[in-house]
C-alpha cells in the first residue's frame, strides 16, 4: 500500500510537471507570435488606430483601405507597386530554384563521384563559412560590374546562386544516401542525368525544402543587394519600395506602410508552415544542430 501511493504521489507530480512545461511552451510560443500579430493586425487599422498613442494591440474598427492606400502612394512615381512585388517575386522565384540545383549537383558530383582534390574543395567551402557576406561585397561588385550586369535582374540572381552554406547543407544530408542505390542504377544503365533527378533529388527533397525555406526568406527580405546593384527603379525590389514609403514621413502614409509590411511577413510565414516538417527533418539527419 505504501509503494502504491508513493507511486500515485509521483505520477501527479509528474503530471503536474508535464503540464507546467506545456503551459511555459505555450506561453513562449504567444510571446514570439506577438510580433507576427502586431503586423497582421496594424495592417488592417484605419489610420487613427495606428496614430493613436498610448498604441492599442488589437485593431477596433477593420478596414482595407490601408492596401489600397499602398497602391497609390507610389502614384506619383514613374514605377507602379505592383511592379516592386514582381521584380521581388521573380528574382527570389528565379534564385531559390537555380541555388537548389546548383548546390544540389555540386553536393552530388563532390560526394559520390571521385572528384580530384575533393577534400580540398571541401575545405575551401567551409572556409567560406567563416566569412561573413559583407566582407565579400566590394569583390563580388566587382565581378558583378566587369561582367556588365550592373542594372539588371542577372546582379540580383546570379551572386547568391552559389552560397557555401547551401551546397555544405546539401553535402551533409546525401552523406546519408547509401553508394549502393547508385550502383544498382548505373549497372541497370540509367543515365546520371536520370539517377541525378529520378533518385538523388528525391531523396534530397527534405535538403532541398529546408533550402527552399532558408534562400526565399534571404532574398526576399534582401535590401543591400538591390540597394548596391541597381540604380533603375523598374528594377528595384519591395524592400526598396518599403523604404520609398517609409521615408516620406507622411502620416498618412502610416497605414500603407503597415499594408507593405504585411504583404512582406506573409509569403516568408507562408513558405515555412508549408515546410516546416521538412526543415525538422533535415536538421535531424543532417548533423546541423
Amino acid at each position: 500500500m505504501g509503494s502504491q501511493s508513493k507511486y500515485r504521489v509521483f505520477s501527479k507530480r509528474q503530471r503536474f510537471f508535464r503540464v507546467m512545461m506545456y503551459v511555459g511552451m505555450l506561453l513562449v510560443a504567444l510571446f514570439t507570435v506577438l510580433p507576427l500579430l502586431y503586423v497582421v493586425v496594424t495592417a488592417f487599422k484605419p489610420i487613427d488606430e495606428i496614430v493613436k498613442f498610448p498604441p492599442r494591440f488589437f485593431v477596433r474598427r477593420p478596414t482595407g483601405e490601408n492596401f489600397s492606400d499602398l497602391l497609390l502612394s507610389l502614384e506619383s512615381s514613374s514605377v507602379p507597386f505592383i511592379r516592386f512585388v514582381f521584380n521581388s517575386l521573380f528574382t527570389t522565384v528565379v534564385t531559390v530554384v537555380l541555388t537548389v540545383l546548383v548546390s544540389a549537383m555540386g553536393a552530388f558530383a563532390l560526394t559520390k563521384h571521385k572528384v580530384p582534390f575533393a577534400n580540398f574543395l571541401f575545405s575551401l567551402i567551409i572556409a567560406a563559412l567563416m566569412f561573413s557576406q559583407h566582407v565579400t561585397q566590394i569583390s563580388t561588385y566587382l565581378v558583378v560590374n566587369n561582367l556588365g550586369i550592373i542594372d539588371t535582374y542577372a546582379a540580383l540572381i546570379i551572386p547568391k546562386i552559389a552560397v557555401a552554406f547551401n551546397f555544405f547543407l546539401m553535402k551533409q544530408f546525401l552523406d546519408q544516401m547509401p553508394d549502393a542505390f547508385l550502383e544498382a542504377a548505373r549497372i541497370d544503365g540509367a543515365r546520371e542525368g536520370y539517377i541525378f533527378f529520378k533518385i538523388v533529388m528525391p531523396f534530397l527533397k527534405p535538403a532541398w525544402a529546408t533550402l527552399i525555406v532558408f534562400s526565399f526568406v534571404s532574398n526576399w527580405n534582401d535590401y543591400f543587394t538591390p540597394l548596391i546593384f541597381i540604380t533603375n527603379q523598374s528594377l528595384k525590389t519591395l524592400p526598396l519600395a518599403l523604404q520609398t514609403i517609409g521615408e516620406s514621413g507622411n502620416l498618412a502614409r502610416a497605414g500603407a506602410m503597415a499594408a507593405a509590411t504585411f504583404l512582406m511577413t506573409v509569403p516568408t510565414i507562408l513558405v515555412f508552415t508549408v515546410m516546416q516538417k521538412r526543415v525538422i527533418e533535415t536538421m535531424t539527419h543532417s548533423g546541423i544542430k
